[in-house]
């Protein structure tokens, strides 16, 4: 739940509605009596606010006097990156933001906070060495996604300097049966294939949707909270724990094993960089904050999302 001093609903705007977090958080903040509108490119509600971050069309006018903006939206990473679509997964999180963000920033009436989706991808592949928000990125030069999150959060450096409260959320592995990662594994470890990937060492920094959800709303209520904020839950696994701990939610078997180079002749440059990378991220910052998380077990988030009680399992 979040309120102004005056308890009154908020108007909170927001990008990438469409999206897997997009849909949740709507959900959440209307049956909490608040008002959402979305940006979207192909406005289909009256409300809609219209835009195109190509061309830099966004009316700031829409805009005016809104309480919170929320950014989300960015092209989808989980596909083999040509040179195309690595060109596309910039452009959509840069340009987008910095439209939103120059826009923001010359508003008579700017929202007090913009939310901006980022990535725990910026702080690359760094093993076991636990990450917080103080953590240095990871090399530009070498990692792609290191770049990409490191221009996004910089493309909201407008909205900052107005004085706008500026919070880049980065994200771990989003945790849904609705979609992302979790959705594709699940039919493979229904099936019994499933299996870690490469060797399974690599930490999975991972939030269940509620906590996704909770984590923007818990943002938004704390004026505290500016600068950049792990949202993942206080207790990553490594990719062999997170197998075994699906396969006993699903009760299946998990003897399998996909090979490193079997993920790199699949997926190309994605694998070493999203599947194989070793990120293990806490969330300082929302613990400080004093944000509760609902979902902090693997095992309990998993069950509660795919909605299983517990029972006879097969050992992972």
């Amino acid at each position: 739940m979040i309120s102004l001093p005056d308890e009154r609903p908020l108007h909170l705007v927001i990008t990438g509605g469409s999206g897997l977090i997009g849909q949740a958080l709507t959900r959440r903040l209307e049956i909490d009596g608040h008002r959402v509108t979305h940006v979207v490119r192909r406005p289909v509600r009256q409300e809609d606010i219209d835009w195109d971050p190509a061309s830099g069309r966004l009316d700031p006018a829409d805009l005016e006097g809104t309480d919170a903006v929320v950014h989300l939206a960015g092209e989808n990473l989980g596909t083999r990156w040509t040179k195309a679509i690595k060109g596309r997964i910039r452009q959509s999180r840069v340009r987008g933001t910095r439209l939103l963000s120059t826009t923001l920033a010359g508003l008579e009436r700017p929202p007090r906070v913009l939310v901006s989706a980022s990535a725990i991808g910026i702080y690359g592949d760094q093993g076991d060495r636990v990450l917080s928000e103080m953590s240095a990125p990871g090399d530009p030069a070498r990692d792609f996604l290191v770049s990409v999150c490191l221009d996004w959060e910089a493309a909201a450096e407008a909205a900052r300097a107005a004085g706008i409260r500026v919070v880049p959320a980065r994200f771990g592995v989003v945790l849904s049966d609705k979609g992302g990662a979790l959705r594709k594994q699940l039919l493979p470890f229904r099936l019994g294939l499933g299996g870690r990937l490469g060797d399974g060492s690599q930490w999975v920094s991972w939030v269940s949707i509620d906590d996704a959800v909770g984590a923007i709303q818990h943002i938004i209520a704390s004026p505290t909270l500016e600068g950049p904020v792990n949202v993942t839950t206080p207790a990553p696994v490594t990719n062999r724990e997170f197998t075994e701990a699906l396969g006993r939610v699903l009760r299946r078997p998990t003897i399998f094993r996909v090979p490193a180079p079997a993920l790199r002749l699949a997926f190309g440059e994605m694998a070493d960089r999203t599947l194989l990378s070793s990120t293990r991220v806490v969330p300082t910052r929302l613990i400080q904050s004093g944000y509760y998380f609902h979902y902090p077990s693997l095992e309990d988030a998993l069950r509660h999302i795919l909605k299983q009680d517990h029972g006879t399992s097969f050992p992972g």
